[in-house]
């Protein structure tokens, strides 16, 4: 068995008659046949009835066929993959991530993308995980940056890195005063939080009850620098990952410190929607991710010199 052969019982399907394969692939009705009936001594099994002028597939040619169409797509995909990287990287890619992605992981990360695809031009949205999803199944993004896990079976996560989470004041608080800070210590504290319905926001309430700490919640938002402006200017605390807080806490307008035998921690990962064959664009995007990993790691690891406290 062959490709032509293969090629051979896909045209015969699709067209309805041996005349009109041979028309398709441009040979005569008779080498379409011959190429059959070998086909058929090679299994010791009929791929085609013939009734009249028309022929009727068997279950031994729908085996074919669909071999066929696996072995054709592949061999596709693969010329353009070949194609695609003797090919300068152009066009347009859509990128949508968190506030925090945006301002902190993008900037360094996509200044690494120019610089090796620079006719490539970039695109960010800011969005939530949640408007993230929209974004990208109304195909108005091509690939998302966002903390996972996120609630969506028809999307691949992929995990990048995971950096922690750090509660913070400003540093005249009483709370800056202390060695360690402790659950009981954030109880009804007035908080400033990321928005309801965040993973950020879900991964917080559920450290709060399961140490049973009864917050005051005195506003939220999605922007990070808005909850750092707040907590500068004694409006309440907060917990935010520790990229957001690093400059704040090195210029001394706010204080940082982990929660008491707690770590906290978030997961940020790439998604995008399932399909048979990852764009060349996305996939570079995300190539480029990996090589950069140890620097995105090292700017969300918490310097012990900098934060309060100890898990």
């Amino acid at each position: 068995m062959d490709l032509r052969q293969l090629e051979v019982i896909r045209a015969i399907a699709e067209t309805g008659s041996f005349t009109a394969a041979g028309h398709r692939l441009h040979v005569s009705q008779s080498a379409i046949s011959r190429q059959v009936i070998l086909l058929e001594e090679e299994l010791g099994e009929a791929v085609f009835h013939r009734v009249g002028r028309k022929v009727r597939i068997t279950p031994a040619g729908e085996s074919l066929l669909r071999l066929s169409h696996r072995v054709f797509q592949d061999l596709q995909d693969t010329v353009a993959a070949i194609s695609e990287t003797r090919e300068s990287l152009r066009g347009t890619i859509r990128l949508v991530g968190g506030m925090t992605v945006c301002l902190y992981i993008f900037p360094q990360l996509l200044a690494e993308v120019r610089r090796i695809h620079p006719n490539l031009d970039l695109k960010v949205t800011v969005g939530s995980a949640e408007r993230s999803i929209a974004v990208l199944r109304a195909g108005a993004a091509d690939l998302g940056l966002v903390t996972l896990p996120i609630d969506a079976t028809d999307f691949i996560e992929v995990p990048l890195f995971q950096d922690e989470l750090l509660l913070v004041t400003y540093p005249s608080h009483p709370l800056a005063k202390k060695k360690e800070i402790t659950p009981a210590d954030l109880d009804k504290q007035p908080f400033i939080l990321f928005e309801s319905g965040s993973i950020t926001r879900r991964l917080v309430e559920e450290f709060f009850t399961r140490q049973r700490i009864e917050t005051h919640i005195v506003m939220e938002t999605e922007n990070v620098e808005i909850i750092k402006a707040m907590v500068r200017n004694g409006l309440g605390i907060s917990v935010i990952p520790w990229q957001a807080a690093a400059d704040d806490v090195r210029q001394k307008q706010l204080f940082c410190s982990r929660i008491s035998g707690h770590t906290l921690t978030r997961q940020t990962g790439w998604i995008y929607p399932k399909m048979s064959r990852l764009p060349r664009m996305v996939a570079e995007v995300m190539k480029v991710a990996e090589a950069v990993r140890p620097r995105l790691e090292a700017a969300v690891r918490p310097d012990l010199r900098e934060v309060a406290g100890r898990a």
